[in-house]
């Protein structure tokens, strides 16, 4: 039998998957900063994931998933200046950071449900683990690789490049690192450009902050995953995993703050990272138009797709690309992968229309180890979905020229479909979870409806209509808030 291989990011090959301490393994997968509603990307980072979680338990380990919400510490343009994102979104709503959270976390897992992706054994919060956080900055400083300098603290990168190898993750260079650095303003309280903020000063205007031994701030965004991962994991764990764009700097800076604080070079065995989406062959972006989001798929409100396409499509689509390659989001990508979906459902039923007798047209062993092989090589999803297409074929020979199949294998071959389509690859298949799915999308519109209805009410004045729906919707565990944007909803 094949052994599981995984690309390590950090030594740029792969290798055997060997957990620490087997059989239970830690993973820990950067989560959404919920300031606004979930990405396409992001989900793809999220299904990812999931099937990789979701293999190791078929093989028998026994995963703690870690998966966190980052809801403080995100500044605008990734950098150590400029606003925290949620608390920005917050000051133009109008209301509380944490209802912003609040919203954006709802609608984050509503998306990833319908995505059918599986719960995490931990989801921690930033906000939640605010003491240990604290802990964890002095650790550093006590180390020697931190300084704290007007009110905020601050990793010293080239002490730590003295002793490590910042930008081993990422294979970039110290040397190259500073040559393009540009000093930005606020900067000249650092020691070196590339110093980066683990706790940062807050300016009294500031809605998110927390006493701490250098005052009044919060935690820099990098410091959250360092915390949140160690606390659940260890200081030393097999899986860090997230999106591409992740490498630099957020996990080299993570791998940093480990090293330091815990004095392992090497706190995680393996680092795993998803590659982008694309869009029509263009990087997506809100400024060019290049964008949609998941329910627009869902639900066939955007102009850049042709029809809807249910959450199982979008997730099969993901699967038919490595989850390492770029993988490009067209409407003919999206067709293709409904076509194969039912393609592979009709082959799943057609198993009972084959013939039983003593002998099998079926190698049921040969068959096992192909779908094996392909989930053992870094969770190659494509070229598993490729040996599933060729079992249809076999399937619907075996049909037109009368072969056989025995009892065992046609259970056998029932099975296999069942744990590497549906169980591995969480692609569901059946009616019922495809109508939940499309109901709960029913749902949404029916309490949107009722939304703009009562907007039309306030705009007549009619106060009774308006007091009457958002008393109902209220009775239906809908909670309704009024801004100048217009009226948001949360379930």
């Amino acid at each position: 039998m094949s052994e599981l291989k995984v690309y390590n990011t950090i030594s740029r090959e792969k290798e055997i998957f060997k957990p620490l301490n087997a059989p239970y393994v830690g993973m820990y997968v950067c989560g959404p900063t919920v300031y606004s509603d979930v990405h396409i990307g992001n989900c793809r980072t999220i299904v990812s994931f999931d099937v990789i979680f979701r293999y190791l338990q078929y093989l028998g380990y026994s995963v703690r998933y870690v998966r966190n919400i980052t809801d403080v510490g995100h500044l605008e343009n990734d950098a150590d200046e400029g606003e925290d994102k949620i608390a920005k979104k917050a000051k133009l709503d109008n209301i509380e950071p944490m209802e912003v959270v609040q919203r954006y976390t709802n609608g984050f897992h509503e998306v990833v449900e319908l995505l059918n992706t599986l719960k995490p054994s931990i989801e921690p919060t930033a906000t939640g683990h605010m003491i240990e956080q604290i802990e964890y900055v002095q650790g550093i400083i006590n180390s020697g690789y931190a300084y704290v300098s007007n009110g905020s603290v601050y990793f010293d990168v080239e002490k730590y490049s003295q002793k490590y190898n910042y930008g081993e993750i990422s294979g970039r260079k110290i040397e190259d690192l500073k040559n393009n650095t540009r000093v930005l303003k606020g900067q000249d309280e650092k020691r070196c450009p590339l110093d980066f903020v683990i706790w940062k000063k807050a300016e009294p205007k500031h809605t998110m902050q927390w006493n701490s031994p250098w005052g009044k701030g919060f935690p820099g965004w990098h410091l959250e995953c360092s915390v949140m991962s160690t606390k659940y994991l260890g200081e030393e764990f097999d899986i860090h995993g997230g999106g591409m764009d992740l490498k630099f700097p957020h996990h080299e800076c993570e791998l940093a703050q480990n090293t330091a604080c815990s004095g392992h070079s090497h706190s995680v065995k393996y680092w795993l990272h998803s590659n982008m989406l694309t869009l029509n062959g263009e990087k997506m972006s809100k400024s060019t138009g290049q964008f949609f989001l998941p329910k627009q798929i869902f639900e066939g409100t955007t102009e850049l797709l042709e029809k809807a396409y249910s959450p199982m499509v979008v997730r099969f689509a993901m699967m038919q690309c490595h989850y390492r390659s770029t993988m490009d989001l067209s409407n003919d990508a999206l067709l293709a992968a409904e076509k194969g979906l039912t393609r592979l459902k009709n082959g799943l039923e057609a198993i009972d229309s084959l013939k039983e007798g003593e002998e099998s047209f079926f190698d049921i062993s040969s068959i096992e180890a192909s779908f094996k092989s392909a989930m053992d090589d870094d969770f190659n999803t494509p070229v598993l979905v490729a040996n599933l297409f060729d079992v249809v074929k076999q399937i619907n020979l075996a049909i037109k020229e009368e072969k056989l199949i025995s009892k065992n294998d046609r259970e056998a071959l029932k099975s296999l479909f069942d744990v590497y389509l549906i169980q591995i690859m969480g692609v569901e298949l059946n009616t019922n979870a495809q109508s939940d799915s499309e109901s709960k999308l029913v749902e949404d519109d029916l309490i949107q409806l009722a939304v703009d209805v009562r907007n039309q009410a306030k705009n007549n004045k009619d106060w009774e209509t308006s007091d009457l729906i958002r008393d109902k919707l209220t009775k239906l565990g809908i909670q309704l808030k009024d801004s100048k944007d217009g009226t948001q909803w949360s379930k």
